[in-house]
């Protein structure tokens, strides 16, 4: 004899304490990711490692080429000194000029990615769904801005800091005798991160809804926001 189904109303709490489970899981690997890449941001933006040379030797042939590296508000090149001698930096507020419209999309997409970690604290006060869509949107703004400046940091090559550091062969898009280094493509890395922690939000906000059965939806609502 089949032991007797659980009423209906059980099988709505069971699958709603499941959900809710699952939901804060997902959403806190979010949140900690979401602060990752706002972190990251910031370490784009103040490092001299955009662009620069590599180690080179005297080989008695020539001047020996300068060595070093440049970023936004800062070239920085090797000298007799344990530390190198930079010039510029974000104290002073002011990138490179040839820079300047770089500096200014990182700039947004640094606020916008920090904005979206500061909107976190809206879980207390907002549905779920709703903190989700606005830290999405805020994310691919944050990304779009940074793919726009990896797009124009290539074409601002040809500048009088370049040419100084990379050689007269430098032009839009070529380097010259520098390569890009770990900035830049940490940069490249964060528009992926952007774009994948906005359709993450994108997928978490529409599941607030979409999962849960019509009469469990306000009870779950009201359970993420109280957690």
């Amino acid at each position: 004899m089949s032991s007797p189904s659980p009423p209906l109303s059980d099988l709505s709490r069971l699958y709603q304490t499941e959900f809710v489970r699952s939901a804060r899981a997902v959403g806190v690997l979010w949140a900690v990711c979401t602060l990752c890449f706002a972190i990251i941001q910031v370490v784009v933006l103040v490092q001299p490692s955009w662009i620069g040379t590599g180690a080179t030797r005297h080989t008695g042939l020539g001047p020996v080429p300068p060595s070093g590296t440049l970023g936004l508000f800062e070239v920085c090149v090797e000298s007799d000194w344990p530390v190198p001698d930079c010039r510029g930096g974000l104290s002073s507020l002011s990138p490179l000029p040839s820079f300047q419209s770089v500096a200014v999309l990182v700039g947004v997409s640094l606020w916008a990615v920090w904005t979206s970690v500061l909107c976190l604290c809206l879980f207390r006060f907002c549905s779920a769904a709703t903190v989700y869509k606005i830290c999405a949107w805020l994310q691919l703004t944050a990304g779009f801005c940074l793919a726009l400046a990896c797009l124009l940091f290539p074409d601002s090559w040809e500048s009088p800091e370049m040419r100084a550091l990379c050689g007269n062969s430098v032009g839009s898009f070529s380097p010259g005798n520098c390569s890009v280094h770990w900035a830049y493509i940490l940069a490249i890395l964060g528009i992926l991160d952007a774009a994948i922690l906005a359709t993450l939000a994108f997928v978490l906000a529409n599941r607030q809804d979409a999962l849960l059965p019509p009469d469990a939806k306000d009870v779950t609502a009201g359970l993420l926001m109280s957690a």
